[in-house]
């Protein structure tokens, strides 16, 4: 099996490596419409006047609490066209100071270009056009809102009927739903998201939650034009936005635009890098010695093999300023050889944590070939803010779900659910939380709970695992299966999040409820689960109850840009506090499966497996439903259901 389990699907369709084309509700005075969010895609608009920081402050702490099991973050996407339609990856951060707030990234194509536009049975990523969405709720995840700026946009590029029409020319200035301020910077944002909630430092660079939060948003951008130094050297690197005003940023427009900083580059880069899979964390408890210090974790691929090569190690980057300045660490080898078992086939799917009394846990994925792989998690530390860190441990097995490979227009890649199915290449990576006591540290128990999904048990039954440790890490409890096996569930990605007092813990995870199949005809069901646990006064975690079950949609209904697989991206996430938990999950309930799609989705990797000629690919808009492509970001909010 080559080693591709690292790329995004967006590096998949770019030119440089493939051929394919690319929130009393809500304030009533401050609303525009009567129909603030509804289960619909009615575009929701947060108005808040421009006013000072404080007065923003005060009216997103006075907004109460209402709870939603199931609501759609994306508001502001369409239904149609693809791929405007089309979100996944979410990511979701929670202001422990403010618990109210949450704020969740994805990637989103709102802005691109149309499938007419130009050659009809292309959907290319617009070239220069940003996919990094964002979304905010100040009702603790009972409503949302999805500011509209102004950037580089595609959104004008509907094209008509036939490929006689003109390629997309892309509008400068206009409405985008996703990050501002990179095309303005020369930069692409290219979503990947990872966002994370901290302290504000005063103009002395001291840190206090008196001083307000701050949001950090990290994400993949690449340079606006085919230039590859054109701001930075090499395919793919690591930006931060921020901003410290998240009411004045949901209501979009100049004012929301310019309440986010300007996006800082963090990953160290050449010519031949390509960095990836970054996940974000800000020290939020004020009982570290390194309170408001940033940590960003990221797989770096130092090859032009464009993330299939070696050397790739793990980077752990550390802004000690707020995010202005980073200070970059190798934190693992770089070596990417599958026959080296202590140091793997690669590492990447990290996720970063820090506990009470400041110390830092970084864990990823370790790789290994094999179908499915024989893996393992690793566990490196820093007890000094991130100046140096242990030698990476390994933490016990992982087994990958990699059950088939299928082709993607490019290369193979793993899948779960079928033939031309959706890629799974980080199910296996770890997800933890640390119950850390934020924001101010106070009866932290800093117990550790971990989530992964495991393909041991083979094809049938890729199990939903759970760990934990109450010893920093130093030893792990045996996994436990949470998947709920009576209604078919084969877990695909998952989540773990736990309330800082560490009492409760939230799991969230997408499964598919149907087995894999060998053809693309058949319905295929994919679903998202929220369940929760008690945690006793000794740290053990109890027994997982559900708390929602998603409606299923159908897979195949999603889509890469090129058609060639289903897409469904490769995150989850949930976050706690000691009141409710949340979590986001990928969904295709709104999209419509396509005879079409599915038909040359079988003959094209039937070609590919005979090495026959591929058939031309269908149109989109003239061979499916309007809704084909149409996957979203759905979440919900829970209240502790054992106060």
């Amino acid at each position: 099996m080559q080693n591709t389990q690292f790329l995004s699907e967006i590096d998949i369709d770019t030119s440089f490596i493939s051929t394919e084309d690319h929130g009393l509700q809500q304030l009533k005075k401050y609303m525009k419409t009567p129909r603030w969010f509804t289960g619909n895609r009615v575009v929701s608009r947060l108005r808040i006047p421009i006013a000072g920081t404080l007065i923003a402050a005060a009216v997103v702490s006075a907004i109460a609490t209402v709870f939603n099991p199931d609501y759609l973050v994306n508001v502001g996407s369409p239904t149609t066209p693809f791929s405007q339609n089309k979100q996944n990856e979410p990511a979701l951060a929670v202001d422990a100071n403010h618990p109210n707030i949450l704020v969740a990234g994805a990637n989103d194509n709102i802005d691109l270009e149309a499938c007419n536009a130009g050659n009809d049975t292309t959907c290319p990523f617009t070239p220069g056009v940003g996919t990094s969405g964002i979304y905010f709720s100040f009702d603790s995840g009972g409503t949302w809102t999805q500011p509209t700026y102004t950037g580089l946009s595609a959104r004008n590029c509907l094209g008509t009927v036939g490929n006689s029409d003109d390629p997309c020319t892309p509008q400068v200035g206009g409405p985008i739903g996703t990050l501002p301020r990179y095309y303005e910077n020369g930069l692409v944002s290219d979503g990947d998201p990872g966002l994370a909630f901290g302290p504000k430092p005063d103009s002395t660079g001291h840190f206090a939650w008196s001083h307000g939060s701050r949001l950090y948003y990290a994400n993949l951008a690449s340079n606006l034009n085919e230039k590859k130094d054109e701001t930075f050297k090499g395919a793919e690197a690591i930006y931060v936005s921020r901003t410290d005003n998240v009411a004045i940023a949901a209501s979009g427009g100049p004012a929301g635009k310019f309440a986010w900083k300007q996006p800082v580059l963090v990953s160290k880069q050449s010519s031949t890098t390509f960095s990836d899979k970054e996940q974000i964390w800000a020290d939020n408890a004020e009982s570290s010695p390194f309170f408001g210090n940033c940590y960003l974790c990221w797989a770096s691929f130092r090859s032009l093999s464009n993330g299939n090569g070696s050397p790739q190690p793990l980077a752990v980057a550390t802004s000690r300023d707020g995010g202005d300045t980073w200070t970059v660490n190798q934190v693992t080898p770089a070596s990417n050889n599958p026959f080296n078992m202590k140091q793997g086939f690669g590492r990447s799917g990290c996720t970063v944590r820090t506990d009470s009394n400041g110390v830092v846990y970084v864990l990823a994925n370790q790789f290994a070939v094999g179908m499915p792989g024989q893996g393992s998690h690793i566990l490196v530390k820093s007890f000094d803010g991130g100046k140096s860190w242990t030698k990476p441990q390994n933490i016990g097995l992982a087994v990958d779900t990699c059950f088939s490979v299928q082709f993607d227009g490019t290369d193979f890649r793993c899948v779960e659910d079928g033939v031309a199915g959706a890629r799974d290449d980080l199910g296996s990576a770890p997800s933890i939380d640390i119950a850390n006591g934020a924001p101010t540290g106070a009866s932290a128990t800093d117990e550790i709970v971990r989530t992964w999904v495991d393909g041991r048990d083979g094809v049938d039954h890729p199990h939903v695992f759970t760990s934990y440790s109450t010893n920093g890490g130093n030893t792990w409890t045996d996994p436990v299966a949470q998947e709920t096996l009576a209604l078919g569930d084969r877990g695909y990605y998952s989540a773990i999040a736990i309330s800082p007092k560490g009492t409760d813990a939230y799991l969230v995870y997408n499964a598919f409820t149907t087995p894999f199949l060998n053809d693309t005809t058949s319905t295929r069901n994919l679903v998202g689960v929220v369940k929760h646990a008690d945690i006793s006064g000794v740290g053990a975690l109890g027994a997982f109850t559900q708390l929602h079950r998603s409606p299923p949609g159908d897979p195949r209904g999603s889509s890469q840009n090129n058609l060639w697989l289903e897409f469904l991206g490769d995150y989850v996430y949930a976050v706690a506090t000691d009141t409710y938990g949340a979590a986001v999950w990928n969904d295709t309930r709104n999209a419509a499966d396509c005879l079409a799609i599915d038909t040359w989705r079988q003959a094209a990797q039937n070609a590919i497996a005979n090495g026959t000629t591929v058939p031309a690919k269908p149109a989109p808009q003239q061979a499916c439903d309007p809704t084909f492509g149409n996957s979203d970001i759905f979440g919900g909010s829970y209240a502790d259901p054992t106060p």
